[in-house]
C-alpha cells in the first residue's frame, strides 16, 4: 500500500512537459479569433472558433436558484456578435490569452478583456481547433465619467 502511494507521489510530482509551440500558437489562434471576432464584429469568425455543441456559461448568483448558471448556445453567441454587442474600436481593445495547458487534443486557456475573464476548454478535430466549453466572469464596469 504503501509503495503505490509513493509511486503515485512521485508520479504527482513529476515535471510537467514543456508545451508545444506550434500547438500554443494554434489555440491563441482560435481564441483571438473568438475575443477579436466579437470586438469586430464579425459572427464569421467567431462562428469558426466555435464547436457546433458550444457550452458557454457563466455564474448567476441568484437567490431564488441553488446553482443558477447562465447558459448560451454558439447560435446565441453568433447572434449577438451580428448585433455588434462588443464591437469596440481597435486602438480601444485589451485583450490577452494564455494558453494554460495541452494534453493530446485537449487544452485549457485564459482570456482577458476590460468587460469579461474567459477560460476555455478547445478540443483538437483533426488539425482544427475549436472552442468547445467557455466558462466566464464579467468584470464591473468603470463609473462613467462626469
Amino acid at each position: 500500500m504503501f509503495a503505490s502511494f509513493l509511486a503515485a507521489a512521485v508520479v504527482a510530482s513529476a515535471p510537467v512537459p514543456a508545451l508545444d509551440p506550434a500547438q500554443v500558437k494554434a489555440v491563441e489562434t482560435v481564441a483571438y479569433d473568438y475575443v477579436d471576432g466579437q470586438l469586430e464584429g464579425d459572427a464569421a469568425r467567431v462562428a469558426r472558433s466555435l464547436h457546433p455543441d458550444l457550452a458557454k456559461r457563466a455564474v448567476r448568483p441568484d437567490p431564488d436558484e441553488t446553482l443558477g448558471l447562465r447558459r448560451m448556445t454558439k447560435e446565441e453567441l453568433v447572434d449577438l456578435t451580428k448585433q455588434g454587442v462588443l464591437k469596440t474600436p481597435k486602438d480601444q481593445w485589451s485583450r490577452s490569452v494564455k494558453v494554460l495547458d495541452i494534453a493530446g487534443d485537449v487544452a485549457v486557456a485564459r482570456v482577458e478583456t476590460p468587460w469579461f475573464t474567459d477560460f476555455f476548454h478547445l478540443g483538437r478535430f483533426g488539425d482544427r481547433w475549436v472552442i468547445v466549453n467557455a466558462m466566464w466572469q464579467p468584470k464591473a464596469r468603470p463609473a462613467a465619467a462626469n
